[in-house]
Formats: C-alpha cells, structure tokens, sequence
C-alpha cells in the first residue's frame, strides 16, 4: 500500500503544533483512555523494552490487574513471549477489509497471552511512508468502539526504539506515566536522554509525565544513576544481565513461565515489586534533559 491509499487526513498538518517543532496532529478528546493506568515503554533499540513490557503485564496479571499490551513497533513482536507467535497486526487487519473498521470484530485483532493477559500488535506504515501516529491511534479508536478498555485496569505500551517522531511519540498523549528502559551505557543513556526531552515536550500539551528509569542489562547502575541525578530522573528497577532472561526470549517465553535458574526469582521480584509501585503510583518526575554536547562531554571520557 502506498502513502496515498492511506485515509485522507493522517498526513494534515495540525491547526495547533504539538510542541515547538512538531507536525504530530493533535488527539482527538473522544479518543482518551480514561479508563484505566497507562504506561508508555521506551528506549534504545535492542534494550529490552519488549522484554521488559511483557514481564511487566504479567507482573500486572499477577497481582489480579485486568492488563492489556499494546506493541507498536512494525516488526510486531512485542507480545510474542505472551502469545507465543506474532500475531496479525492492526494496520493489517484493517487493510484486509480494506480500513472498514466497522466489520472488526475484537477477535479479529485482540488475542489473549500468558496468565490473561490481552495482547495487540498495532503494526506500522510501509516503509518509508505513512505515521505511526495514525496507527496508534486507529488501533485506540477500534478498542474504544469495543469497549474493550472498559474492562482493562492497565495498558501497556511498548513503543519502537530510537524513534521519538511526533508519529512514534503518539502513545504518550495516552500515557499517564512514561517509563525509559536504558542500560549502563553511553548509547543507551544518550538514547534515554533523548527520549526524556521528547516526553517533556510531550507534557506541555498532555498529561504524561515521566515516572522512571529502568536499568536493565547491566551490571553496574554507576553511569545510569549519576546521569539520573543530573537531570533528575530516577531509577525505579534493576534488571542484571540474567542468562535466563536472554534464554526466555529464546523459548518465547515471560520470565514467570521459566523454569528455575540462577537469578530467576529475583528477577521475577523486581517485576512483581515495579508493578506495584507503578500501581500505587509514582510521582512525576521534572527532568532537564541535557544537549546533546552536554550529555557528549559528561558521559566521555578522558
């Protein structure tokens, strides 16, 4: 499908700019979720952040919450360790019955992972044309007409990596707490940063807000810590470089489905122990993100 057999409109520019700079069309008020806890997971490509969003909604699951996944990314694999395959995407189903949305039925697009938890791949645009602004969107509108978020208590979305375009962006204008995945790293803390001015800028027109850094792949939290204290965000969990989380993925599997093995427990707790902040609430953070030569000169070294 090419840019123009796209529906008219996704590619308007908005009345009202969505933050200096930007070109991502404004929300639409009838499409809020105002029914349950959102989170926005972001980061690096290749940190984690699937990983990391399943785990959580099972952590979720696990403490009686009714969860939903939304992945957003076109390679559509952000649930498969729920579902166990990668199952059909949003934009695709739409496609099929060529964008009626009204001959959708929940089924159709809406699948049902590990330990109850609801799983959604929103898919993307072809490549190089198209915003994914516009898919997520379509795939928020099609839950609403369902009424299926009527029934969730929380939403989890797990967002593509690097890209923090208005159109990639867009999950946080549903987004009550933003959550960055980074490693102990200078790329994965550079990329954080980055994405930390994208969700600043994102607050100034809606009610997201960034909630917290999680550590994952690492270690040591030395680099992460010190560049939190900085710009004022703050570590909410720590996930070490587990073996058995890389062989998870592996056996398209959540950690919670794992047999038992080294670090395994505790890194379940750290999932159960984040669900449970998250769900209590955590504050808002201010951050200041820094430029980039900023950030270039305090994380380099000598």
């Amino acid at each position: 499908m090419t840019m123009q057999e796209f529906p008219s409109g996704m590619f308007g520019l908005p009345k009202n700019p969505d933050g200096e700079g930007s070109v991502q069309v404004q929300l639409d008020p009838d499409l809020r979720i105002d029914t349950a806890k959102v989170f926005a997971v972001y980061g690096k490509g290749g940190i984690g952040k699937s990983t990391t969003s399943s785990n959580l909604s099972v952590a979720f699951s696990k403490l009686g919450k009714r969860v939903l996944q939304i992945g957003c990314d076109p390679k559509h694999d952000s649930t498969f360790t729920l579902t166990k395959c990668l199952v059909p995407t949003v934009i695709d189903i739409l496609e099929s019955v060529d964008f009626h949305a009204e001959e959708l039925r929940p089924s159709d697009y809406v699948y049902e992972g590990y330990n109850g938890v609801m799983c959604v791949e929103a898919g993307g645009p072809p490549a190089g044309t198209g915003c994914g602004g516009y898919v997520v969107g379509q795939t928020v509108k099609l839950l609403k007409q369902h009424h299926l978020l009527e029934d969730t208590d929380v939403v989890v979305f797990d967002v593509l990596g690097d890209v923090v375009c208005g159109g990639f962006a867009a999950p946080l204008q549903h987004a009550e707490r933003a959550l960055i995945v980074t490693a102990n790293d200078f790329d994965s803390i550079f990329a954080m940063n980055r994405i930390a001015a994208a969700i600043v800028a994102k607050s100034k027109h809606y009610g997201v807000r960034i909630g917290g850094v999680i550590a994952n792949r690492s270690v040591n939290t030395d680099e992460i810590d010190r560049f939190n204290d900085a710009v004022g965000l703050k570590r909410l969990a720590h996930l070490p470089d587990l073996d058995i989380i890389r062989r998870s993925r592996l056996k398209k599997s959540t950690l919670f489905e794992m047999e038992p093995g080294p670090g395994l427990e505790e890194a379940k707790q750290q999932y159960l122990q984040l669900a449970e902040k998250l769900w209590e609430g955590v504050e808002p953070l201010t951050a200041q993100p820094m430029r980039d030569r900023e950030i270039f000169d305090f994380l380099g070294f000598d």
